[in-house]
């Protein structure tokens, strides 16, 4: 017989923006399932930039969602809302949500949730949906990565990178990525990258130039912005795809916008997180179909940098800002 759900639960708030210290262990009641949703006993939680940007007071949750940080978590269906067809009690699944997953109980619409792969542990599915579903809408619907092209992502050590490197190699594209020491660089090549630039000593416009004899790349995934729009413009071959997904340097730049046309550039870019929830169940239905048998098999798997209790959230964002992690932060929440 499945536990009562209790009417109290812990979470993670940020009463007021600051650093990581300004994360608190708060009591909070327990969400309860509307029409649609699911309510999932969470046994961990993912950490991403989005988290460490809504901590700082510059990324406040969109309307209607929950003021608890956390975008992704893994868990239990412990209920069922009105009109939930697709999800039982008992299930154990993984969930992009649009906030509160750093809690024991998380509500989740239930197109956003996906069973969690067999081989995988709760922790190891908590650090999925965030990742690859924004590098799934990105890279291959808006990026449109097709067999044989090639792909550089800068950022390659990150959760996002991680993932595209092994979706675009699974896939069939030559993956380049730039990131910022060699030992980073070693981890993307073992990952799948043909080519790994450390930024820190390399051109990454040169390299990119160098390994396509010239050509440039066809397809570039950026979450730095400011500086590097021209240098990527200048990166990208003939009909070449750029999609922005942050800008940790700025999001105002001038540029010249001649390549654009004279090189048929396509400049695109997305945010998940105010997306509706049918257009974020329909990136997770190609997830399951196109991407799940790949986690199913082993031959993708997310990348674990470090998993921290809840109660050392503080401890899991200064490990995000200090940049040294490969691959995902995660959250254990309950056993």
């Amino acid at each position: 017989m499945a536990s009562p759900i209790p009417a109290i639960m812990r979470q993670i708030v940020a009463p007021v923006p600051g650093g990581p210290e300004a994360l608190t262990v708060a009591e909070g009641p327990v969400p309860r399932p509307g029409d649609g949703e699911v309510l999932i006993r969470v046994a961990a939680a993912g950490v991403n930039r989005p988290d460490v940007a809504q901590r700082q007071g510059k990324y406040p949750p969109p309307p209607g969602a929950s003021p608890v940080l956390g975008l992704e978590v893994a868990g239990t269906v412990a209920a069922v809302g009105p009109g939930v067809q697709q999800w039982r009690e008992g299930e154990a699944v993984c969930a992009l949500v649009s906030g509160g997953g750093y809690a024991e109980w998380c509500v989740a619409p239930a197109p956003q949730c996906l069973p969690v792969p067999a081989p995988l542990s709760m922790t190891e599915a908590a650090a999925l949906p965030e990742t690859f579903f924004t590098v799934w809408t990105n890279v291959f619907q808006r990026g449109r990565l097709a067999a044989g092209e090639n792909v550089l992502v800068h950022g390659g050590s990150s959760g996002i990178g991680t993932t595209a490197i092994q979706l675009a190699s699974a896939f069939g594209a030559r993956v380049f990525v730039t990131a910022g020491s060699d030992a980073k660089c070693d981890a993307c090549r073992r990952l799948g990258a043909e080519a790994a630039i450390n930024y820190r000593t390399q051109d990454f416009v040169a390299e990119a130039k160098r390994l396509t004899d010239g050509r440039g790349v066809d397809v570039i995934l950026d979450m730095v912005g400011g500086p590097y729009l021209p240098r990527n413009m200048e990166a990208l071959a003939r009909d070449g795809r750029l999609v922005q997904i942050a800008f940790l340097q700025g999001s105002r730049m001038e540029v010249d916008l001649q390549p654009l046309m004279t090189k048929r550039l396509t400049l695109t870019g997305s945010t998940l997180r105010p997306r509706s929830v049918a257009e974020k169940g329909q990136i997770a239905a190609e997830l399951r179909a196109q991407v799940w048998p790949l986690l199913e098999s082993g031959r993708v798997k997310p990348v674990m940098d470090r998993v921290f209790p809840l109660s050392e959230a503080a401890a899991a964002h200064a490990r995000m800002e200090a940049g040294e992690h490969v691959g995902k932060i995660v959250l254990t929440v309950s056993d």
